[in-house]
């Protein structure tokens, strides 16, 4: 697997492209929005996923993400954003972008979410997984440890939402788009907390800690594969 690092701190690239080649990823990174437009873009060895700073000393992360995503729309791309820049954040998933990792950020935790959108990025599969709860949209049904799960059409909904979106974030943007054809108007806020306590009481071993759905305060929720 090949990505492309787009960072302009010399110690970030340097930390992060040994952390990267130590768990066998190929690396190569660009500090400013042109040379990684350039690279990234490029038809020879395309990368498989982009790792995109959103502040660049030349351009920023935004541009680059357009630009790839024109050329090579299922490339995958994960924005590093400053920890409190909830704008950047809602706006780099809103461009298409498929996770974000805020800074500072713990090694482990990049490595299992590039895995996550690497997973996500292969052809769909039949059946869809959050947990040990499965989910076959082909026959609209879902169990959990083998045993089918009694669901309303909007419980169903949001669990495929969450089960293709496992690993990632699920803003409540995404939820009420989802939910619109069966509700047929805007869904209040307190509508979604209310669906999402219901799915959880169904799928989640402890609904009062959950392990599935987690809440990401101001963004949605995170969906854990």
């Amino acid at each position: 697997m090949r990505i492309l690092l787009v960072e302009d701190s010399a110690d970030i690239v340097r930390t992060l492209s040994e952390l990267l080649r130590s768990e066998g990823y190929d690396v190569e990174s660009a500090s400013g929005q042109d040379d990684a437009i350039a690279l990234g873009t490029r038809a020879e060895r395309p990368f498989d996923l982009a790792l995109l700073d959103v502040t660049l000393e030349q351009g920023n992360g935004f541009a680059v993400c357009g630009a790839l995503k024109e050329e090579r729309p299922g490339l995958p791309v994960i924005f590093l954003t400053a920890s409190d820049d909830e704008f950047n954040t809602v706006a780099g998933l809103s461009m298409g972008a498929d996770d974000y990792v805020a800074k500072p950020f713990r090694p482990r935790e990049l490595l299992a979410r590039i895995r996550g959108v690497l997973r996500r990025a292969q052809p769909a599969q039949t059946l869809l997984h959050l947990g040990d709860v499965t989910v076959d949209p082909v026959r609209a049904r879902a169990a959990k440890g083998g045993r089918e799960l009694e669901l309303s059409a909007v419980e169903y909904r949001l669990l495929l939402l969450f089960a293709s979106k496992a690993g990632g974030i699920v803003t409540r943007d995404m939820m009420r788009e989802a939910l619109w054809e069966d509700s047929g108007a805007y869904v209040e806020e307190n509508t979604l907390s209310v669906y999402v306590r219901r799915l959880r009481d169904k799928i989640e071993d402890d609904p009062a800690d959950p392990r599935l759905i987690r809440t990401v305060r101001g963004m949605g929720y995170r969906a854990e594969g």
